[in-house]
């Protein structure tokens, strides 16, 4: 059952411009928070052949028709009049069985409701979110509620692919080591995908041809370009990362199969080493020896450089993992700047609901005095 929702038109306010025009505003109350938003009437007759248009038929209610010898402005009887149509005109579509006009983006965006509200009412946002994760996807996505829901899939898979890098750098046999490469280059793939479609997707509203009501405004695009390029760069970070492990794996086996030959070469058949018939020269020319290596002879020397080249790489070890956490608080903090901005939209919202009650009530203070 969908969340409950209450939508009501209170009052009306004429905009102050060139050529002034009645603003209708619109009182929305959800479960958790409550706003206020303003429309023309235009805005609701664009609204009206959207849904005709998007649902297939038109909607089961009527917009309260033109006035060609009236104006709103003028006219409070004809504001009244409208401000009742077109409130028992959103309320109509609000209430009745028939879902599809609710279902569709043009309807979420002309009431500007929140992604979480979305996700929970819209059938076909679910149906095109599905098929954005599927496999061979990546068509645009234009509506707004479903890009915040993709991207946060994205931040999925990228989440994904890290956690498989890390078990392959943990693993301890070579099949654990490809099963995780292959997951991990899956969940980058998956992501490619969809960060394609969400920047098709807010190139959409970037558009002249875009109906002004399904725009984004300027600095929400920004915030969004902003999320895209992080996202972008963690997965080339995360795509370098695992082409610089394939090409370390590949120098291992060579150096372990050149390690097998000269083993094989040195027994010449037999358990004896090649030594006990051509014995090494005493002395060594190359380099100098330090108080380490003196006492040493070629094969301790050669266990000292491994044991060395094993500390090397516990040292390089332990940098790769504060690299990592260092990242993951990058994360971190990234995340609750995305939270810290979210919150301050909803300031930002009930600011200009504010406003808009203080306005009215000048009004009204006027009419009085």
């Amino acid at each position: 059952m969908a969340p409950s929702i209450e939508i009501s038109i209170p009052s009306t306010t004429i905009a102050k411009s060139a050529k002034p025009y009645t603003l209708y505003t619109i009182t929305i109350r959800l479960p958790l928070r409550s706003y206020t938003l303003q429309k023309r009437y235009s805005d609701f007759l664009t609204l009206h052949s959207s849904l005709t248009e998007t649902a297939g038929a038109a909607p089961p209610a009527s917009i309260p028709g033109k006035s060609w010898f009236k104006s709103t402005v003028s006219s409070p009887e004809l504001t009244e009049s409208r401000r009742a149509g077109l409130e028992s005109y959103l309320q109509t579509l609000n209430s009745i069985d028939d879902s599809r006009f609710r279902n569709t983006s043009v309807w979420r965006a002309f009431l500007n409701l929140p992604s979480s509200f979305a996700s929970q009412t819209s059938s076909k946002a679910g149906a095109l979110h599905s098929s954005l994760t599927g496999p061979g996807s990546g068509a645009p996505v234009t509506d707004p509620t479903v890009w915040l829901d993709t991207h946060r899939d994205l931040k999925t898979h990228l989440h994904d692919a890290r956690l498989n890098l890390t078990n392959r750098d943990q693993a301890s046999t070579t099949q654990k080591q490809h099963e995780a490469s292959a997951a991990a280059k899956a969940s980058l793939v998956k992501a490619g995908t969809l960060l394609k479609a969400l920047d098709d997707g807010l190139a959409y509203h970037t558009k002249a041809t875009t109906p002004a009501s399904q725009r984004l405004g300027a600095g929400e695009i920004r915030r969004r370009k902003d999320l895209l390029s992080a996202a972008k760069k963690d997965r080339d970070a995360l795509e370098n990362l695992l082409n610089v492990m394939a090409a370390k794996s590949k120098v291992d086996t060579a150096v372990a199969s050149i390690q097998d030959h000269t083993a094989l070469l040195a027994s010449n058949g037999t358990n004896e080493p090649s030594s006990s018939k051509h014995p090494a020269r005493s002395g060594r020319v190359l380099g100098k020896e330090t108080t380490e290596t003196q006492s040493l002879d070629n094969q301790g020397l050669m266990q000292l450089q491994k044991h060395k080249m094993e500390e090397q790489d516990l040292d390089v070890d332990e940098i790769r993992k504060i690299v990592q956490r260092q990242r993951e608080l990058g994360i971190a903090i990234n995340q609750e700047l995305e939270v810290q901005n979210e919150m301050l939209k909803m300031v930002d919202e009930d600011v200009d609901r504010v406003q808009g009650k203080i306005d009215i009530a000048k009004k009204r203070i006027g009419k009085i005095s």
